[in-house]
């Protein structure tokens, strides 16, 4: 079983900046890319950014220009660098794994960014 840990949320003002790291506790085989969700209370869980194992990127249209995804080393980490940050990217954000497989996604257990002066 593999698990991811979050880490690198917490309360910033609007405009700032915060940085969320994700790890996993092994190295996973089969791995297809890595990704950022979100979720806030009542709605859905949306994308926010992912990358593949080739290093393709996408972003949705919210947080291109503010958000940079990357990836560690070994494909064990995935990093999002968030800038501009809005009261709306108030959330819990989760990091995701996807692999060729079941149980084709590992999720981690979320950390919480808060936008607010």
């Amino acid at each position: 079983q593999v698990e991811l840990m979050e880490s690198g949320g917490g309360l910033v003002q609007p405009g700032g900046s915060l940085g969320l790291s994700c790890g996993a506790s092994r190295k996973i085989f089969g791995l297809l890319g890595m990704g950022w969700y979100r979720q806030v209370p009542g709605k859905q869980r949306e994308h926010v950014a992912g990358i593949t194992v080739d290093g393709v990127i996408n972003y949705a249209d919210s947080v291109k220009g503010r958000f940079t995804i990357s990836r560690g080393s070994a494909n064990t980490m995935v990093h999002l660098q968030m800038d501009s940050l809005k009261p709306e990217d108030t959330a819990v954000y989760y990091c995701r794994f996807a692999i060729l497989g079941a149980p084709y996604y590992y999720w981690g257990q979320g950390t919480q960014v808060t936008v607010s002066s």
